[in-house]
């Protein structure tokens, strides 16, 4: 698995699929969440498609930089919050979703790329989005996937998912492979499947087990604040996709995206939740490649 430096103290793991002369597609995974994510049948479809596909792990998460010098206590830092403590809150947090952006590029960079289309998933659509703002001239095309705006409006969890979400998962492997049964919450009411979140959930626990960085992942998309002003101003080509099933993010996150993005495109899909089923990687593969056209 190959890393680089993408920027002083930061390296990210990093694998391609297809042709470096095809179009480059940064996929961008969201909370947590490994590059593996990202299925490999699922890249290769799309490199299949004429695209260069490129997956990374973000900062704190799988092989990449993590940033074990910054315990942050969850309790302490959701009180915080909470009580609008922000400054208080601020400083336990040693990045925020602009630097975990600037890792993207500098991947891109890294790598001899000029402008990709972007492609972020949760809170990696909010890593995208950021992106594209903050340097339009080397997004393409920007795709939000099950994300949001950061507006306290939109987007939100149900109880229920918000709950699991902060739950601790259990140390030991096996505890840690049952408890990926929780996430069926949010998935797709119709291809759910325990069996394939077991799957994701014991290769991730293989490659590399890392609760600590999920805590600092957390922070830095609590503390980024609306991008809602941004998204008004943005002018480069996006697509959002959102499921209709998702209780993680409400459809309302991306509904107010493509409201707020300029001649952006709203593809609301039916029996998706906040998953990629198998089942549904046709339409989101073509979706996909029509955007990066």
């Amino acid at each position: 698995m190959p890393i680089v430096d993408v920027s002083r103290g930061v390296s990210l793991a990093y694998e391609t699929f297809g042709d470096p002369c095809d179009a480059p597609v940064l996929l961008v995974m969201g909370f947590g969440a490994q590059m593996i994510a990202w299925h490999e049948d699922l890249c290769r479809a799309l490199a299949e498609r004429g695209r260069y596909v490129v997956r990374y792990d973000n900062r704190d998460c799988g092989l990449s930089t993590t940033f074990d010098d910054h315990p942050v206590d969850m309790g302490r830092f959701i009180a915080a919050v909470s009580s609008g403590d922000l400054r208080s809150a601020l400083a336990m947090v040693p990045y925020t979703l602009q630097d975990m952006a600037d890792d993207g590029l500098g991947l891109l960079t890294a790598l001899g790329i000029e402008r990709a289309h972007v492609v972020g998933s949760s809170m990696g659509g909010m890593i995208a989005q950021t992106m594209a703002i903050s340097h339009p001239e080397r997004v393409l095309t920007l795709t939000s996937m099950m994300s949001s705006t950061g507006e306290s409006a939109y987007g939100q969890s149900s109880p229920e998912a918000r709950a699991v979400l902060f739950s601790p998962k259990p140390a030991d492997r096996e505890g840690y492979i049952a408890a990926a049964d929780r996430e069926l919450l949010w998935a797709s009411k119709r291809y759910g499947n325990t069996a394939v979140l077991r799957e994701l959930a014991a290769r991730s626990y293989d490659r590399y087990y890392y609760p600590a960085g999920v805590g600092r992942q957390l922070g830095a998309m609590i503390l980024s604040g609306s991008r809602a002003d941004a998204l008004k101003e943005l002018r480069v080509p996006t697509l959002v996709i959102h499921g209709l099933d998702d209780t993680l993010i409400d459809p309302s996150g991306g509904q107010r995206t493509a409201d707020l993005v300029p001649g952006a495109t709203l593809l609301l899909i039916p029996d998706m939740g906040h998953d990629r089923p198998r089942e549904l990687w046709p339409e989101i593969v073509d979706a996909l490649e029509a955007h990066t056209s």
